[in-house]
């Protein structure tokens, strides 16, 4: 009888497998290293300086958008550069050792490489002016920031957490005028976000819509 496989045919089969095995591993590590870095949830985020806005905002009172000037106008909130810092700083504490960095950064030119504690994968299409123009409070997404001595990631961001909203948008809207207040609650949170996907004309049709949030 003539031999069907080649004789080494049994090698080509266990070489395929351990490649197989290898690239299952790779592909498992992969997605728990992203998964943990996606879901690192009160885990404070090493800075070049530890700004606190618990001091900031929870203490003086410093709106958001003072530093963030671009969260209802753009995608991204935006990151003050030194010259904001540095309004306050080269009066106050502009001799302590904690800001040596801002200050140095000021004089020499050179930014601070900030760390991104909010990180969304590059498959996913995020604005941040539209959640904003929509009634969607600072505080949904980030916590309270404002008793933050440093500040960390609250939510997961994953997928299933933006869906969450996106199917119950009533749930989670409020007021314009306090999307940027801390702590803020409703009497009745239902009857006004209900009122408000009306008021603010939130398509609750598309919300989940896979182009919605993957262009």
């Amino acid at each position: 009888m003539s031999q069907i496989f080649h004789p080494r045919f049994g090698l080509f089969v266990k070489l395929a497998l351990l490649a197989l095995l290898i690239l299952a591993s790779a592909a498992v590590l992969a997605w728990r290293g992203l998964t943990n870095e996606q879901h690192r949830i009160g885990e404070a985020v090493e800075q070049p300086v530890p700004f606190s806005h618990k001091h900031h905002v929870g203490d003086d009172g410093i709106d958001c958008r003072y530093c963030h000037a671009t969260v209802e106008t753009d995608a991204f909130a935006g990151i003050p550069p030194i010259s904001t810092c540095m309004t306050c700083h080269s009066q106050l504490y502009t001799d302590q050792a904690m800001l040596a960095p801002v200050v140095q950064s000021w004089q020499r030119g050179v930014a601070l490489h900030w760390q991104r504690v909010h990180q969304l994968p590059d498959f996913v299409y995020f604005n941040h002016s539209i959640h904003v123009a929509k009634g969607v409070g600072c505080e949904s997404c980030h916590g309270r920031v404002d008793r933050m001595a440093l500040t960390m990631r609250t939510q997961p961001l994953s997928m299933k957490w933006c869906l969450d909203c996106h199917r119950a948008p009533q749930k989670y809207l409020r007021p314009r005028e306090q999307e940027f207040a801390m702590g803020w609650k409703p009497q009745d949170q239902e009857k006004l976000g209900l009122a408000l996907v009306e008021r603010y004309h939130v398509d609750t049709r598309r919300l989940t819509d896979c182009s919605v949030c993957h262009r």
